[in-house]
C-alpha cells in the first residue's frame, strides 16, 4: 500500500494581518520578560525572603495558579457580554501593565506575606491577560491558516521563553536578582506599549451581528 502526501508551501499564503502580528509581538516581549524570572524564582524566594522554605515556593506557585484560574472565568464572562473589542483591548493592556507593576514589587519583598501579595498581583494580571488576549487573537485569525497563526504564537513564546531562561540565569549570576525583575517589568510595559502604538488596533463597536469589523481579520469571510 502506497501513500502520497502532496504538500504545497507558498510564503505568499502566510501573510499575517496586523492584529495577529501585534498580538504575537506583544507575546514575544511579555513571555520573554517573565521567562527571565522562571529559572531563578525558587532561588530568589529561598535565598531572599525571610523565613521562606521550599514549602513556601510550592505555596506561592499553588496560589498563583489557583487565583489565576478562578479569576479569569468572571473576566471572560464579562468580556463576552461587551459589544465590540474595546473592552478586550483595555483589559489586555491593563493586564500587561499590571504584570509590569507586579514584577517591580518582587525586589522590595521582605516577608512571606509580601511574597504572597506580589504573586497574587501577578495572578490577577495573568487573569486579565489570558481571556482578553485569547478573545482578540481568536477573532482575527487569518482565513485558511488558523493553525499557522496559533503555531506562530506558540513558537514565538517557546523561543522567547527558552532564550529568556538563559538570559535570566546569566543576569542573576552577574548582576543579581533585582536586575532580573526590573528587566521583566520593562518588557511587560513594552508589551503593552506595542499594542498602544499600533495604529488602528482599537477597533470600533460592532453595529450589526456578525458584521465584519475589518474583512481581512474576520474568520470565514472572503479574502480582500
Amino acid at each position: 500500500m502506497r501513500f502520497k502526501v502532496d504538500i504545497h508551501f507558498n510564503l505568499k499564503d502566510l501573510k499575517i494581518n496586523k492584529v495577529i502580528r501585534a498580538l504575537v509581538l506583544a507575546d514575544l516581549f511579555f513571555w520573554g520578560g517573565w521567562g527571565i524570572i522562571n529559572p531563578i524564582m525558587a532561588l530568589f524566594i529561598v535565598g531572599r525572603v525571610a523565613g521562606a522554605t521550599v514549602l513556601t515556593v510550592g505555596l506561592a506557585s499553588a496560589m498563583y495558579w489557583i487565583v489565576k484560574a478562578v479569576f479569569q472565568i468572571p473576566v471572560a464572562l464579562y468580556l463576552d457580554r461587551l459589544d465590540g473589542e474595546r473592552g478586550d483591548f483595555k483589559a489586555l493592556v491593563f493586564g500587561l501593565a499590571l504584570a509590569g507593576f507586579a514584577a517591580m514589587t518582587f525586589p522590595i519583598i521582605s516577608s512571606t506575606w509580601g511574597l504572597f501579595a506580589a504573586v497574587f498581583l501577578q495572578a490577577i494580571a495573568y487573569g486579565l491577560y489570558t481571556p482578553s488576549w485569547s478573545a482578540l487573537f481568536s477573532r482575527h485569525l487569518d482565513r485558511d491558516h488558523y493553525a499557522f497563526d496559533w503555531s506562530l504564537d506558540s513558537t514565538t513564546i517557546g523561543i522567547a521563553s527558552g532564550v529568556a531562561a538563559l538570559v535570566g540565569g546569566t543576569i542573576a549570576d552577574l548582576l543579581g536578582f533585582n536586575a532580573v525583575f526590573i528587566l521583566t517589568s520593562i518588557l511587560s510595559f513594552v508589551s503593552a506599549g506595542v499594542l498602544l502604538v499600533m495604529p488602528g488596533l482599537v477597533l470600533p463597536r460592532v453595529t450589526t451581528p456578525n458584521q465584519p469589523i475589518i474583512p481581512e481579520h474576520t474568520p470565514g469571510t472572503p479574502k480582500m
